[in-house]
């Protein structure tokens, strides 16, 4: 298989496991059964391809080098959003308090680096590689971003925002190419997102799969 060929064959893998969100979660209602069965998919993937060719994970992000820039670029942006997030939810009522919130803060980073592995690390990536066409960097950050609001519809409020906030993961990955950081604040921010501004409890929702 042609090198951009197989990058390709990455970014449709990325696209079908986004369809499979709709019918899974929006539709069948399976969403821990999802997102165990894609955590553990791309794990795999990710192991697979890391035994055929060790430089996937640094073309992936998957490294320590620029953690350091990136996590401290990330971090007003992620202190602004979580504090504003946690007053909104205070003066909303949609604030949620209780001990669900620790399982869900230390876990969603994991699920967090799963999505910016097939956001960042293979669409974001692997279009910054093609060399037949190019795309420039404003046109990557664009394409990702809309792709990944698309994933969150029919909220209209997480689609905006998940927009804007891949905008900044992508910039801040194809500038410094380190995963780690954008799945953790991914984590943490969708935490505070689910339990302080929408009133939702993902530990009840998860178990409730099964």
């Amino acid at each position: 298989m042609k090198p951009d060929r197989e990058k390709w064959f990455e970014v449709f893998a990325v696209l079908i496991t986004g369809l499979l969100k709709f019918v899974m979660m929006d539709w069948l209602d399976m969403r821990a059964v999802y997102i165990v069965t894609i955590c553990l998919f791309w794990l795999i993937f990710v192991y697979i391809r890391y035994k055929g060719d060790h430089s996937v994970l640094k073309h992936w992000g998957i490294r320590k080098q620029n953690f350091r820039q990136s996590f401290l670029f990330l971090l007003p942006f992620t202190v602004i959003f979580t504090t504003g997030i946690g007053i909104y939810g205070y003066l909303s009522g949609a604030y949620i308090l209780n001990w669900h919130f620790i399982p869900i803060f230390l876990l969603y980073p994991l699920w967090g680096l799963i999505q910016q592995l097939m956001m960042t690390g293979l669409i974001s990536g692997n279009l910054k590689a093609i060399r037949n066409p190019g795309f420039k960097d404003y046109q990557i950050i664009l394409v990702t971003s809309l792709l990944f609001s698309l994933v969150h519809y029919p909220s209209e409020f997480l689609m905006i925002f998940t927009f804007f906030m891949q905008c900044i993961f992508t910039a801040t990955f194809l500038r410094w190419k380190n995963l780690w950081p954008l799945g953790l604040y991914h984590g943490w921010m969708a935490t505070f997102l689910l339990f302080y501004a929408l009133g939702r409890d993902l530990w009840i929702e998860l178990f409730a799969g099964f």
